[in-house]
């Protein structure tokens, strides 16, 4: 089994592509049943963010299921997979399982360290378990994915340097204004994880009073609620925009909610900039509205730009190692998974053989008593047993060393073993326990 990660992120693909690429809650199920109902492919996880989009895939092979995966995507997007093809990166066995990793840590997110996307990747693991879409080897890599962010923000400082998305791009928008954003009017659109986070950060940094709004109006007021803010029905959307300074829009729509003939009725008579930070991925703000004198607009693209120059992170270089310790040790379970079927299978094999020569012995001698009978299939068993004990032992410890793969396939050409794909890993204890 071949695992992969087809991907797109804002390090590879504008926002205008990447848009195209989310999956949206709603239709996770879906995406996944198409996935898993390819050719090549076998399981299927879906980490779908503000600006990332993920496929990690177990595929019985790697070109295959690579074409499989790109075509699924290609089509959610409406373009061909070659037009796809230079915004999409690719990792394989090893690298997916540091590019997993990394990912968990935060060492992959536009906010180096930020913790938000443990949550993500958790909320993406349940919907795969739900769909019945992740087998043995993505419940292994999510797993051990999700123990290996916790580990890294617990033993080093990444936490110290990892903010949150909403608090990067709350830095960018103080820098336009004089004073900063305390006691600054706001108005949250949407009401979502991001929308929460986003009214819950603006509360913790004195910006307010705060607004929320959302189509669903029960879960804003509830959010509104907890945090001292105040609800407010979406149809008084242009009343709010002229009475606030600052708009988070974090909304799961598929459409602008914040178009230009929105923003621009709220302009008349302003005397301090209307900054909207867009955290939404397909975009909320409509892209014209950058061009409207006296509006700012941080968009993903924005975000990314302003963090990528020079950002680093005091403890990145530990949480690499812990990364790279991580991955040593999953690669070589992963190793073991794709070799203990093909040592079942032997051992199986030899197990027919033997009794197949019983049988002729109890054809040939029907003198023997069964006690006879008994002391020669021990005897036997035992000698194909001590027989075997070196060879597998030894293929296993093969296989955790790079290249390993190579020993599982010649050992059933050898011996001529069949060993379905379905059947790969099942008899190997998860990582961690004893084998």
């Amino acid at each position: 089994m071949n695992l992969i990660v087809v991907g797109a992120s804002y390090k590879t693909t504008p926002v205008a592509m990447l848009e195209t690429l989310v999956v949206p809650a709603v239709d996770v199920t879906n995406t996944l049943d198409q996935l898993v109902a390819q050719p090549y492919v076998r399981e299927a996880v879906i980490v779908s963010t503000c600006n990332r989009v993920e496929i990690y895939a177990a595929v019985t092979g790697f070109h295959g299921g690579l074409t499989d995966i790109c075509a699924v995507l290609g089509e959610r997007a409406g373009r061909s997979p070659a037009e796809l093809a230079t915004h999409l990166y690719v990792h394989h066995d090893a690298a997916a399982v540091e590019h997993a990793f990394r990912v968990a840590t935060g060492l992959d997110s536009m906010v180096i360290g930020e913790a938000q996307i443990l949550g993500q990747l958790r909320d993406a693991y349940h919907a795969a378990t739900e769909a019945d879409s992740a087998g043995r080897t993505l419940h292994e890599l999510m797993q051990q994915a999700l123990r290996v962010g916790k580990r890294a923000h617990a033993e080093t400082g990444i936490d110290r340097a990892g903010q949150s998305v909403v608090t990067a791009a709350l830095d960018i928008a103080a820098s336009h204004f004089a004073g900063g954003l305390t006691d600054r009017p706001a108005l949250v659109v949407g009401a979502g994880a991001m929308g929460a986070l986003s009214v819950a950060t603006l509360s913790r940094i004195g910006v307010g009073p705060v607004s929320v709004t959302n189509r669903g109006a029960d879960r804003a007021t509830r959010l509104a609620a907890a945090y001292g803010a105040t609800a407010a029905p979406v149809a008084d959307l242009r009343r709010l925009l002229s009475e606030v300074d600052l708009v988070i829009a974090a909304t799961a729509s598929t459409e602008p909610v914040l178009t230009r003939e929105t923003v621009e009725a709220a302009l008349p008579g302003r005397t301090t900039p209307l900054v909207l930070l867009d955290l939404a991925v397909p975009r909320d703000v409509e892209p014209e509205v950058a061009g409207l004198p006296g509006v700012v607009v941080v968009d993903i693209d924005t975000l990314a730009a302003e963090l990528r120059a020079g950002q680093h992170a005091a403890d990145e270089v530990a949480v690499q190692e812990i990364v790279e310790t991580e991955v040593e040790a999953f690669v070589a379970w992963l190793r073991g998974a794709d070799v203990a079927p093909t040592v079942a299978a032997l051992r199986t094999r030899a197990d027919e053989v033997v009794a197949a020569e019983l049988s002729r012995l109890r054809q040939r001698r029907p003198e023997l008593s069964e006690e006879q009978r008994a002391e020669v299939a021990h005897a036997v068993h035992r000698v194909v047993r001590r027989l075997l004990h070196s060879p597998t032992v030894r293929v296993r410890q093969l296989a955790a060393e790079p290249g390993g793969d190579q020993y599982a396939a010649l050992m059933r050409q050898l011996f001529d073993l069949e060993v379905p794909q379905t059947a790969q890993a099942d008899d190997v204890p998860p990582l961690g326990e004893p084998r």
